[in-house]
Parts: structure tokens; C-alpha cells; sequence
């Protein structure tokens, strides 16, 4: 029988085999195993771990901590902040778009859909993987997120620089934890969501986020992310 564990990519089953062998992960596995054959559960299965599947440990150069996948039908592809292809993008990430093409420069997206992001070497983590259909952070606290902070401390690990952007004191605060910001680069901002959507519009218009990440990434030879989108 296929386990959690077994669904997590191979280039990151070694660096997180300490996490994906503890009693806590395999207390998470027997709850999904339950969830998913008495509930809607989203990403589906097959996409829980989309954002490690996309961006290998070598490839990341950037992460984007999330909270947890959206609850509605057809949208979480397993991917933070984005959206399936076609599906309307969310407040929050409209937000997030704004604040993009501010400082960046680029034309407005179209699409929610953040894969090319991910395939460009930005981790588009969420704290938690999984929820609930209709049911935002319904499956918090369950497990995922000692896994989340294994992620984190091995990409932390790795040569530099790599960005953690941090939207919301949430993500700050699980990433300063875990994150040596005198190793890597740490930014922080509000949170892109529609309660907030001045004060993370003012902040990126002040601080460039997105510009200041490719400006480190270039300095150190690692290239600029291309951030534009359909």
C-alpha cells in the first residue's frame, strides 16, 4: 500500500527521511488515510506535494511560505497562492499580483496558475498541505507542520543565497525559526490578503520585495527570476 511518505519526490526523500520517519508523520499519514476516504480532501492526492515535485532542493532559489491550500473545488493544485489553470484568481493573490506589478514592472497575470514560478525555482510551500473541502485550516496542527520546518531547515542549509519572502507574521515567524538570515536572504511584508491590501500594496511599493530578491540572486551569479506570467 502506498504511503505519505512514498508520494514525497526523490530528490528530497533523503534530506527529509529524519522527519519522514518519526511517529508524528505517521500519525499524519493514518489521519489523511481516514480523511481521504471519508471526506473531500484538496490538492488531491496526487498533487500534495506539487511544490517539491516542481522544484527540487538544487533548483530553489526562492521560497514562498503559504498557509493552507484554498478549500474550495477545483482550486489548490498544491501549489501556495496559486490557482488551478482557469480558476479566477483569489483576493489574495490579485493582491499579490498588484504588488508584483509594482515593483517588478510586468504586465498584470492573467492566470493564478504559479507553476512556471515553481519550475523557475521558487518552493511554493504551504505551511500545511492538505485541508478540508470548505473547511480553511482543518487540518492544521495534524502533523504537517514538523514536515514544513524540515523543508525549510534543509533548504536553509543549502549554498545561497536563496529568498524566503514571508507574507504575514505567520510565515515570519515559522521561517525566522528555522532560517539564518545572515546565511540566506529573509524578507518580510503584510500579508497579501484582501483584509490587508493596503498595507501590503504600501509596503512592496516601499520596500521591492521582488526586486530586491533578484538583486541579491544576481549579485551571488544565481540569475534573476523571471516573474511574469500569462
Amino acid at each position: 500500500m502506498t504511503t505519505l511518505a512514498d508520494l514525497v519526490p526523490a530528490p528530497w526523500r533523503s534530506p527529509l527521511g529524519p522527519a519522514l520517519a518519526t511517529d508524528t508523520f505517521s500519525a499524519l499519514d493514518a489521519f489523511l488515510t481516514t480523511e481521504w476516504q471519508t471526506a473531500k480532501v484538496f490538492p488531491a492526492r496526487e498533487q500534495v506535494f506539487a511544490a517539491l515535485a516542481h522544484t527540487p532542493p538544487p533548483s530553489v532559489r526562492a521560497v514562498i511560505l503559504g498557509q493552507d491550500p484554498y478549500p474550495k473545488p477545483g482550486h489548490a493544485n498544491g501549489l501556495a497562492f496559486s490557482v488551478s489553470p482557469g480558476v479566477k484568481p483569489p483576493g489574495s493573490l490579485r493582491n499579490l499580483f498588484k504588488g508584483l506589478v509594482i515593483d517588478a514592472g510586468i504586465t498584470a497575470p492573467t492566470s493564478g496558475d504559479l507553476t512556471p514560478w515553481a519550475d523557475r525555482g521558487v518552493l511554493l510551500l504551504n505551511t500545511v498541505l492538505t485541508v478540508r473541502e470548505g473547511e480553511a485550516n482543518s487540518h492544521k496542527k495534524k502533523g504537517w507542520e514538523p514536515f514544513t520546518e524540515a523543508v525549510l531547515r534543509h533548504v536553509a542549509s543549502l549554498p545561497g543565497p536563496i529568498v524566503f519572502f514571508c507574507f504575514g507574521k505567520p510565515a515570519e515567524v515559522m521561517v525566522t525559526k528555522h532560517v539564518d538570515a545572515t546565511r540566506q536572504v529573509v524578507l518580510v511584508t503584510p500579508h497579501p490578503s484582501p483584509l490587508n491590501k493596503e498595507a501590503f500594496v504600501d509596503a512592496v511599493t516601499k520596500d521591492r520585495p521582488f526586486t530586491r530578491a533578484n538583486e541579491r540572486l544576481v549579485a551571488a551569479g544565481r540569475g534573476p527570476i523571471d516573474w511574469s506570467l500569462p
